[in-house]
């Protein structure tokens, strides 16, 4: 009688795959070593700025009153000043929105105009290369003497200064558009109104929220000198003045806190572009 070998198929079998939980356990850890890594990424120049920063308040006193005060007294020095800061921020915001805002509005409508007019753009380009590059704050004693109030002559400098880089961008992705889509218009019978509001606002929307994040950068800039002139609160003027008196930490503490609002007002406007662009993710 012959002998039966039975042969064992165990190692011939592919061998068996993760349950989903694991999968899905090591698909999140991955997930988050990359924002980790980003994180890092991202915070580097920080990290380095505040090392210098501790090490220059450390090894650079400069005398009792240092130019350059440690980082745990300037985050005490901010704590302290936070009412003081946030009713800054109101006063510097009713400045900063409406000139932003109408800096916004009539540099897309006067843009979309312009850029879609080859008439209108040897117009206004020839003017606009000599008045765009003018720096806004030489308006400054002007809109002081003319305007009735400080708050108006701020709300226009920060107008001048936000209006130029939203119509520039916005006139030349209006004037960029491809000639298909203008004849597609006309064939429709899109005219005036209707084909900026439907076809060229749409085509630019891109170049209209470049020229819209250099506006506000711009309009932080000139908010904060305009306020060195004669405002009574702000964030400039909370600045100028512990400035004045060399309070440097919290003169420090009002840099740092008007760069936060900075960025966290350039973050949302990011949003709100990412949101409106959706055809770009």
């Amino acid at each position: 009688m012959s002998d039966t070998i039975v042969m064992d198929d165990s190692f011939s079998k592919p061998p068996a795959s993760l349950p989903a939980s694991g999968q899905a356990s090591a698909s999140s850890r991955s997930l988050a070593r990359r924002r980790f890594a980003h994180a890092l990424e991202a915070s580097s120049i920080w990290i380095a700025i505040f090392l210098a920063w501790a090490l220059a308040a450390k090894y650079l006193p400069l005398g009792d009153n240092p130019l350059i005060p440690p980082p745990a007294l300037t985050f005490a020095a901010l704590m302290e000043s936070l009412p003081e800061l946030w009713k800054g921020t109101i006063s510097s915001f009713r400045i900063l929105i409406p000139g932003f805002f109408l800096a916004s509005l009539a540099g897309i409508a006067l843009g979309l105009a312009v850029g879609a007019s080859p008439r209108l753009q040897r117009v206004f380009f020839p003017f606009a290369r000599v008045a765009a590059p003018v720096p806004p704050t030489v308006y400054i004693p002007y809109a002081i003497a003319i305007l009735p109030t400080f708050q108006l002559s701020a709300i226009f400098v920060v107008f001048i200064g936000a209006f130029w880089p939203v119509f520039h961008n916005t006139a030349t992705g209006a004037a960029s558009l491809e000639q298909r889509y203008r004849d597609n218009a006309a064939i429709l019978g899109l005219k005036g109104f209707e084909y900026h509001w439907r076809v060229a606002l749409p085509a630019s929307l891109p170049h209209v929220f470049s020229g819209m994040g250099v506006g506000l950068a711009f309009s932080f800039v000139l908010l904060t000198v305009a306020e060195l002139f004669g405002a009574n609160a702000g964030l400039g003027r909370f600045v100028q003045f512990y400035a004045d008196y060399a309070d440097y930490p919290r003169m420090v503490a009002g840099i740092l806190y008007t760069g936060l609002i900075t960025w966290l007002s350039m973050t949302l406007l990011e949003k709100a572009r990412h949101r409106a662009l959706f055809w770009l993710r």
